[in-house]
Formats: structure tokens, sequence, C-alpha cells
């Protein structure tokens, strides 16, 4: 990982705010043969004693579950929006353009969970992102034959963090007018320039 002082967060909540802002994930590792994989889904965290527990659920007899079954060793990404960087929006010129960016990367060991983990995942997940808790979407209000039948093709997993990385790449080593300057031509542009000139502004 792009590993710069200048882009690193002030403290460690930042880095677990990114991740809960940005739950669904890339979870990548090999399979028997050192072939690499991935695969996107949403995520929970969980922080206890300092302990960063990321959980989710995945349909099985897929290549990347075989693969994580074989080799519980994996890397799961936390991304968000990102943005090009004109070097024509410095004060200093002659000088190349960049990107900016936010990503942090959390690796360990994929655990592979019971059905109760399952159901209790599936449960917290529904509660957290579908927000209506009398929705009839949620666990709750499905029938059990609907759960029993989709739970026997998916497992959840718990993966506890044992190494944190992150990189908030958004302009920390400019002087204030490049910066200043950055966050305005951002602002002319896509939702995700926009979202960077905004995050250019909540890391100060």
């Amino acid at each position: 990982m792009y590993d710069i002082p200048h882009f690193k967060a002030h403290h460690q909540q930042e880095v677990i705010d990114f991740m809960m802002a940005h739950p669904f994930v890339t979870i990548c590792g090999v399979d028997a043969n050192g072939f690499p994989l991935a695969t996107h889904i949403p995520v929970l965290i969980k922080v206890e004693n300092e302990i960063i527990t990321i959980s989710g659920h995945m349909m099985r007899k897929q290549d990347h579950t075989i693969a994580f079954e074989k080799n519980n060793n994996v890397l799961v990404i936390f991304s968000a929006p990102s943005a090009f960087v004109s070097a024509n929006w410095y004060t200093t010129k002659n000088m190349g353009s960049t990107w900016n960016y936010q990503t942090v990367h959390a690796s360990g060991k994929m655990e592979i969970k019971d059905e109760a983990h399952l159901r209790q995942l599936l449960t917290d997940l529904t509660l957290h992102f579908e927000k209506d808790i009398h929705a009839p979407t949620q666990v709750k209000n499905l029938s059990a034959e609907y759960m029993q039948q989709n739970m026997k093709a998916i497992y959840s997993f718990d993966m506890v963090v044992t190494n944190l990385q992150h990189v908030f790449k958004l302009s920390q080593n400019r002087d204030e007018a490049s910066q200043a300057n950055i966050q305005a031509e951002l602002n002319k542009g896509e939702a995700a320039c926009k979202y960077m000139a905004a995050a250019m502004v909540n890391k100060k």
C-alpha cells in the first residue's frame, strides 16, 4: 500500500468510521494454485476492546468461497469515490497530475461460522441496512421455509483484523491555496468529484 505520512488519518477512529461508512467491500484471497480471487459483499464491523471484527456472508460453491475455505488468509478492501486532480490547479507549476482517493486494507483469517451465527448475522445485516424495523423483509417476518432453504446456500464468517492499513490521499501535501483551488475545481465536477471535495474539507 502507498505508505506516505502525509496521507494518513490523525486518529484510528477516523479509519474505523470510514470502514463503517463504506461497508460494501472487496474480499481478496488466493486459490490452491496461488491464483488471486475476489468477491464483493456488504459487511458489518464491530469494535470491542480495540479488536475489530468484520462479519459477512457469501454463497457456497463459488470459486472464491472454495478458495477461502482452503486458505483463510484474506484481505478486505474498503473504498470510496475517487477523483482526478489536475496539476493545473496547483499554485506550483511544472508538476504532474494525480488522483485523490481513500481506501482501507484490513487483513486477517476468515473463520466460517455455524447456522446460528448465520441467522443472527442475517438478522443484524437486515436491521442495519433496511432501517424500518417493521419492514416485511426483516428476517423475523420471513417464513421459516424461505429462510431454511436459502440459508443452505450461504455461509457466514467473522474475520478479526490483524493488520489495518489505510491511505487517505486528499492533497494534504499541497499548500493551502492549491488545496482551496482543488476543492473549488472538484466541486464543479460529477458526484465523485464533489464527494472528494467534501472529504478534503472534512480532513482539515
